[in-house]
This record gives C-alpha cells, structure tokens and sequence, in this order.
C-alpha cells in the first residue's frame, strides 16, 4: 500500500476511534498564538482545543490588548501575554495552536515555538510566504523532532481514502484532468491564488502526484499583466499581481492539472476547490462543504460519502472531523504519538505554497513553462 493511501485510510480508522471519546495517557498542554487585526484566530484554531480530550490550554499571546482580552474569556480566562515568545517561555506547551491568518508573521511564529521546544505545531493557512522560509521550517522540523500540521483540514477527510478506491475501480472511468477552481469573489486572481487556492492544490495532488512545471497567463482588467501592476497584497501574503489567473501544471503521474480565478465572478451557492474530471464522470470536492464530495455521472449528482456512492454518512461527528479542525488535530496528535508525519505536514505546506509561487514565476517569465521545485527560493516577484 502506498504511503498516501495508508495515511488516508488510517485517517478514517483514527477519526472514528478518536471521536468515541478514547483519551491520551497524558495532557498536552497547548499555547494558542494570534494576533487581533493581523488575522486574528483563524477560523476556530483556538477554541478547538476547548473540544479536545487530553489536552488543555495554558496560556493565549495576541499582541491587541482588546483582543486578547477577548481571548481570554473565549479559552477560559487562561493567562494571557502581549508577546508570544514570553508566553511560549513561560508555559512551555507541548503543542502551539499558531491562528493568526496573515501570514507575514507565520515564519518567526513557528522558529520561536521549535526553540522553544514543543513538540506539534498546528497552523492556519497558508504556511509561509516563500520557499526559502518553507525550506527553513522543513529542516527545522526534522532536526528538532516536531510534528507540524497545516489547517487545510479538508485534506484530513476520511472520504478521499473512499476516493481514491473508487478511481482505481473506475467509477469514473480514467481520470484525465483536474481543475481547481478559486472562490472568485473580492479576492479573486492573485490574493484568491494564495488564500483560498492552497486549499485546492492540497487536495488536487492527492490523486495527481506532486507538479512538476508552471506556466500561467495573469490579467489585470482583461489584458496582460505587467510588471506596473505588481502591487503589496493583502493579508500578509507579499507582493502580487492579477485580478485573473489561468494556470496549467504537469504533474508527476503525467494527470494535467489546472487553477482558474477571476475577480468578482463569485455567486451564491457555487462550491470552490477541485474538480477530478474522468472519462465517465467526475468527483467535484467542495471545500468546507459536508459532503465534500459529489459524484456527477449521467446527469445526476450523488454525494459521496466515507460508507460509498449515496449511502447515508455512518460516521456521526463527519462535520467535527472537517470544519471544526477535530480531524486535523487529531491526526496531529496521533502522529505526535506514532512518530510519523500528519496528513498535510511540512512538505505537503511547501508543495502548496511551490505551486503558488510557480504562477508568480511564470509570470516574471512572461508566461513561459517554468519547472518546480523552484531554483530560486525566493518571491519571484
């Protein structure tokens, strides 16, 4: 069995056994780093723990004074500190929940935790900025031991072991392309790329193996991006271009994969993240969507659920396992306790964020191919 599919399948087994209410042998105790108007807490990242057995929240950094304040009495009027690094200090968690969701402060968050000796790191998306900062935190994890989990928790449902069976029987018949779709509202193009795009990617190359080349087409109010138009983006994210972005990947198993998003596109009721098109139909994974997988076929749409093709879901806590951060987290846990890498650890983070970068560098390359890993780590803005 490959490595994927283990984790996968393990995910389901872990998942349902965990929310039978089996408790660790020991509390770990969780510091809760965020920051008030630098992206404040994620969504959910801090309070999951409240929900968690076996573990307990020490302490809360958020350099706001209101914010924290706030904090406070949401985890239980713990104690509170305006620096995080005095609070990692003080309480020594064994695992730092790092929620702020601008990322700029994502890669001196994560350094300070690993100094400060914790042993899991779980952290909102995106990662980090560049591949220079994400090759840092690879290294630092394996040197030092730490589990460090990504929150791109739809990459932690236990459906997508059910999945990838079903594509290996042919459900679909052969899988020839996936295309991931942005959310293309306000953020639409470059900034929708980086926030909302990693969630895609992450689950896209579950079935299509790593990319291995970029080449993308970057507009800015329906013509050609120049460098003029690279501007500081929002929410953290560095220098940006484009309101629409159209990019094509080749990937390891030879399955093109593609992005799309174009700014203000976006109506109600239509699903963003990735499409696994096949010859006889296709599986549509809807982020944060319950189920999160649809089957189109013959014209019709049948949820796809961990018992199969439109049986009725036999896990009872499925939306705690997704959207509230439980599968992830307790995927961390388990891989704290097993020695092993979570779901969307370090590398899975750092081919996230290559994928993103790599329309960045097409773009500085006028749009030519450009092949990933990357040579230049840096933003190729």
């Amino acid at each position: 069995m490959k490595r994927r599919d283990f984790l996968l399948t393990s995910a389901l087994a872990l998942s349902s056994s965990l929310l039978r209410g089996q408790n660790p042998s020991r509390v770990l105790t969780v510091g809760v780093i965020g920051h008030t108007g630098q992206g404040n807490y994620g969504h959910g990242e801090d309070s999951v723990w409240l929900k968690i057995a076996g573990t307990k929240i020490v302490g809360v950094a958020d350099a706001d004074e209101k914010g924290l304040a706030k904090e406070r009495k949401l985890l239980g009027d713990i104690p509170g500190y305006p620096d995080y690094r005095k609070m990692l200090a003080e309480t020594k968690p064994d695992i730092a929940a790092i929620c702020a969701r601008q990322i700029h402060e994502h890669r001196a968050m994560i350094v300070a935790a690993i100094q400060a000796g914790v042993k899991g790191i779980y952290i909102e998306k995106p990662f980090v900025r560049t591949l220079t900062e994400a090759d840092e935190v690879v290294k630092l994890c394996v040197e030092k031991g730490v589990r460090l989990a990504i929150a791109h928790r739809n990459r932690y449902h236990p459906v997508l072991a059910v999945v990838r069976k079903l594509i290996a029987a042919g459900e679909i018949g052969e899988l020839k392309e996936v295309r991931v779709i942005g959310k293309q509202d306000q953020r639409g193009g470059g900034l929708d790329l980086w926030v909302l795009g990693g969630h895609g990617f992450n689950l896209a190359t579950i079935f299509t193996g790593p990319a291995i080349s970029c080449e993308a087409r970057v507009l800015v109010d329906g013509r050609p991006a120049t460098k003029a138009d690279i501007h500081p983006g929002d929410e953290g994210v560095g220098l940006l271009v484009g309101d629409e972005i159209h990019a094509r990947y080749e990937t390891q198993s030879g399955i093109p994969l593609y992005f799309d998003s174009k700014k203000g596109t976006w109506t109600k009721g239509m699903p963003f993240g990735a499409r696994l098109i096949g010859t006889r139909g296709v599986f549509s994974l809807q982020v944060d969507e319950e189920p999160l997988v649809i089957l189109e076929r013959d014209g019709q749409r049948t949820p796809v659920t961990t018992g199969g093709v439109g049986q009725p879901e036999p896990i009872m806590d499925i939306k705690l396992i997704n959207g509230g951060h439980h599968g992830a987290v307790k995927d961390l846990l388990a891989a704290m306790k097993e020695g092993r890498e979570p779901l969307c650890g370090p590398e899975a983070g750092r081919e996230t964020i290559e994928m993103t970068l790599g329309v960045f560098a097409s773009f500085a390359a006028g749009g030519a191919k450009v092949a990933l890993p990357l040579i230049t780590r840096n933003h190729p803005l």
